[in-house]
């Protein structure tokens, strides 16, 4: 089989998959039906058994019996079984967390053009999980998924081509993967594309465009788009300026947790910017970042108690414990 009769062939099977899956999911088959295809070792049916048990989709889930199915039909070569085993033992579904045998699971379906499989095993190569932390063979796989339109797997390697991990340094290329990976949908990349605009890495400078792809982002729910957002704002970069909207932006990826929005929120509390001064609530913005290790909400608060009594710094204190609950 040449190259070009396997890609047809991958993307005949990954179009059965995802037919049968939606089939499993309408109810047009049964587990009755199937069963017994499974047990004559049909590696197919053996992966949509698995399937069901894995979503309770006809029959109760049962993660356990999902990875029996997977396995069979793995141990058949089938890719799509194969990545799926991995995901078990990634989340330890069904089976022992194991992420040696993740990857051992993964790297069988990547070898076979599996684009999530790829992804995955980028992802436990850049984070060094399972396996000896490893950029350039990051990059391998994010290279090899992101060529099939993995969305994440582009991003994550504009982030090595913008970082120059794993591979020579390079804004423009990290700029063309996140753009293909935004035009996509994905958040995270329109976050970072609106990066490389805002300080004009890889293309020209340009404040108005990076606000396009931070709202994009930020509309998606992005913590970091939304905190990025709100300093353009802020800033009067891209857009006219409004200390309201950079707090309503701010506040978004505050509630989320987001250091930088912590801190920036708590700053415009501390100057009584787009809202109402408020030292108390600033001091507990800024504790909050702090205690995840934000150095320059530490350094905020730090000047900050120099200006309030005893009495307002328990209060604050008070304060970022309850904010604190509340976002868990």
């Amino acid at each position: 089989m040449n190259e070009i009769q396997l890609s047809l062939h991958r993307a005949l099977v990954l179009a059965a998959v995802i037919f049968f899956s939606a089939v499993i999911r309408a109810g047009a088959v049964t587990i009755d039906e199937l069963k017994p295809k499974a047990m004559d070792g049909n590696p197919e049916a053996q992966l949509y058994l698995g399937i069901m048990y894995d979503n309770g989709q006809g029959v109760p889930e049962d993660n356990k019996e999902a990875v029996k199915w997977y396995r069979l039909s793995a141990n058949q070569g089938n890719a799509f079984a194969r990545y799926n085993l991995g995901l078990m033992y990634e989340s330890g579904e069904g089976v022992a967390k194991d992420d040696k045998e993740a990857v051992k699971w993964y790297t069988l379906s990547a070898d076979q053009g599996n684009a999530d499989a790829q992804y995955n095993l980028g992802l436990k190569y850049d984070n060094g999980e399972g396996v000896a932390k490893d950029d350039k063979e990051a990059v391998k796989w994010y290279t090899l998924s992101a060529d099939q339109g993995n969305a994440k797997a582009q991003n994550n390697l504009g982030q090595k081509y913008e970082s120059g991990q794993g591979v020579t340094q390079d804004y423009k290329a990290a700029l063309k993967v996140y753009k293909l990976a935004a035009d996509q949908g994905n958040a995270k990349a329109r976050n970072n594309l609106g990066v490389m605009y805002a300080q004009g890495n890889g293309v020209r400078q340009d404040h108005k465009e990076a606000v396009k792809w931070y709202r994009l982002a930020a509309d998606q729910g992005n913590a970091n788009a939304q905190n990025n957002l709100g300093s353009m704002y802020a800033q009067g970069n891209g857009v006219e300026k409004n200390d309201k909207e950079a707090v309503k932006w701010y506040k978004l990826a505050a509630d989320q947790g987001d250091v930088n929005g912590l801190n920036s929120l708590g700053a415009m509390y501390a100057k009584g910017q787009g809202i109402e001064k408020d030292f108390i609530m600033a001091y507990a913005l800024w504790d909050i970042a702090a205690a995840k290790g934000n150095k320059i909400a530490e350094e905020n608060r730090t000047a900050l108690i120099k200006q309030l009594s005893q009495e307002q710094i328990a209060k604050g204190q008070e304060l970022a414990k309850k904010l604190s609950q509340e976002k868990k």
